[in-house]
C-alpha cells in the first residue's frame, strides 16, 4: 500500500513537471515571435493598412534668432507669427512621414492636407500664446532675464496641447486604417502622435531654449547701459492696485532625503496703469454732411507697471543657500501674476469707457460751439495685422 502511494505521488510530480516545462516552453516561444519573428506593433492584418517605420532625423528649417523675435511679440509680428506657426507643424508632419516610410505621393500631400487646418490652428495658436505669454511687459522679462525663455515656455504648452491633434487628423487622411488604427512594424515604433513630440517638438523646443536663454543673459546685461529720455504721449484712464504674497520651501536633498531646507515669503504691492498710446495712433475727423467729429483713439494697453516686493521671511538651512537667482524668480512670478489678472479682467472695457466719458468732457463743449447739431463720436482703431493670409507659396519663408 505504502509503495503504491509513494508510485502516485511521483507520478504527479512527473506530470506538475512536465505541464510546467510546457508552460516555460510555450512562453520562451511566445516571447520570441513577439520580439524575434513578429516586430513590436505588427498585427496580421492586410498589407496594404500596415506602415513599416524608418529611421529619420528630424529637420528644422527655420531660423532661431528670427523665431525668436517673432515669439517675443506676436501681436506686432502677426503675419510673421502665422508663418511660423506654419512652417514648424510642416516640418513636424513631414518628419513623421518620413519615419513611417511614406511614398513620395504621400509625402507630397502633406502641405496639401495641412493648409486645410492652418487657418484656424494659427488664430488658436495666437490666442493661447498671447494669453499664456505676457508680451507687453517686454522691459519687465529682459530685466529677469525671462523673455525669450517665458516665450518658449508658452509655446510649449500650446505646442502640447495641439500636435496631437494635428498629427492625427494629416496622417490618418494620408495612410489607410482598419477601425481607425494604424498597424506598425519596424525600429523605433512609436505612435505618430510619440514621433511628433518625442522627436521633432522635444528637441525644437530644446535648441530655442537654449537659444533663448542665451540671448536672454545678454540682453539683460546690456539693458540700459546708458539713460535713455524719450517723448511720449500717454492717456491713461485706469489704475489697478494689488498686493499679493509667495511662499516658497527649497530643499537640500542626499540619496533622496531631504536635509536642509530654505524658506522664502515674497509680498509685492503692484501699481499698473491702462490707457492708450497717443503716439501710436490718434486722429480726429470732421464730417460736415453727417455732422459728425470721430476721434479714434488706438487700443488699450498697459502703460506702466510698478512693482514693490518686500522679503518678509528668509529661513536659510545649514546646507542651503539662497542665490540671487531664487529671488528675482520669486519676483518677476508675482510680477507675472499682477499682469495676468489684469490682462483677463474687465479693465481694459473699463479703459475704453473712461477714455469716452474724458473725450466727452474735453471734446463736447468745442463740437457743440461749431453747430448744436453736430455730434461727437469716439472709436478705437484695431491696428493689429490680419488674421491669416495664404501662406501656401512660400514655405519654409518669412514675409518681408
Amino acid at each position: 500500500m505504502a509503495r503504491n502511494t509513494s508510485d502516485t505521488g511521483a507520478s504527479r510530480q512527473s506530470l506538475l513537471r512536465a505541464l510546467a516545462a510546457t508552460l516555460g516552453l510555450g512562453l520562451i516561444g511566445l516571447f520570441i515571435y513577439k520580439k524575434v519573428i513578429s516586430p513590436a506593433g505588427y498585427t496580421d492584418v492586410p498589407q496594404e493598412y500596415q506602415v513599416t517605420y524608418v529611421p529619420s532625423d528630424f529637420q528644422l528649417q527655420i531660423d532661431e534668432e528670427q523665431a525668436l523675435d517673432i515669439l517675443s511679440n506676436p501681436t506686432r509680428n502677426r503675419r510673421a507669427f502665422d508663418r511660423l506657426v506654419y512652417d514648424l507643424n510642416l516640418n513636424i508632419l513631414r518628419h513623421v512621414g518620413r519615419r513611417m516610410n511614406l511614398d513620395d505621393s504621400a509625402l507630397g500631400r502633406v502641405q496639401e492636407e495641412y493648409e486645410k487646418h492652418h487657418p484656424y490652428l494659427a488664430e488658436l495658436y495666437f490666442n493661447d500664446f498671447t494669453r499664456l505669454n505676457d508680451t507687453t511687459g517686454q522691459l519687465y522679462e529682459t530685466w529677469y532675464d525671462n523673455e525669450g525663455s517665458g516665450a518658449v515656455q508658452a509655446l510649449r504648452e500650446v505646442a502640447g496641447k495641439y500636435t496631437c491633434f494635428l498629427v492625427t487628423q494629416v496622417i490618418t487622411s494620408l495612410v489607410p486604417t482598419q477601425g481607425g488604427s494604424i498597424y506598425a512594424k519596424g525600429k523605433e515604433v512609436n505612435t505618430p502622435c510619440g514621433v511628433a513630440m518625442q522627436e521633432a517638438v522635444a528637441p525644437m523646443l530644446a535648441k530655442l531654449s537654449d537659444r533663448a536663454a542665451i540671448r536672454d543673459f545678454g540682453r539683460s546685461r546690456g539693458l540700459l547701459q546708458e539713460k535713455v529720455e524719450r517723448v511720449i504721449a500717454e492717456l491713461a484712464t485706469m489704475e489697478v492696485r494689488d498686493k499679493k504674497g509667495l511662499n516658497r520651501n527649497l530643499q537640500t536633498k542626499v540619496f533622496g532625503f531631504a536635509v536642509s531646507s530654505s524658506d522664502i515669503e515674497v509680498s509685492a504691492i503692484s501699481l499698473l496703469k491702462v490707457g492708450f498710446r497717443l503716439n501710436d495712433y490718434f486722429d480726429i475727423q470732421l464730417n460736415s454732411r453727417q455732422e459728425v467729429v470721430t476721434i479714434t483713439l488706438p487700443q488699450p494697453v498697459i502703460l506702466s507697471h510698478e512693482v514693490y516686493p518686500k522679503i518678509d521671511k528668509l529661513d536659510i538651512g545649514w546646507m542651503r543657500e539662497v542665490e540671487n537667482i531664487d529671488l528675482n524668480k520669486n519676483f518677476n512670478v508675482l510680477r507675472s501674476e499682477f499682469r495676468r489678472e489684469a490682462l483677463e479682467s474687465d479693465i481694459f472695457e473699463k479703459a475704453e469707457n473712461q477714455a469716452i466719458e474724458l473725450m466727452n468732457t474735453l471734446f463736447g463743449p468745442i463740437v457743440k460751439g461749431i453747430s448744436p447739431k453736430y455730434q461727437l463720436r469716439v472709436v478705437f482703431a484695431d491696428t493689429g495685422a490680419p488674421l491669416y493670409e495664404d501662406l501656401s507659396e512660400e514655405a519654409n519663408q518669412y514675409p518681408d
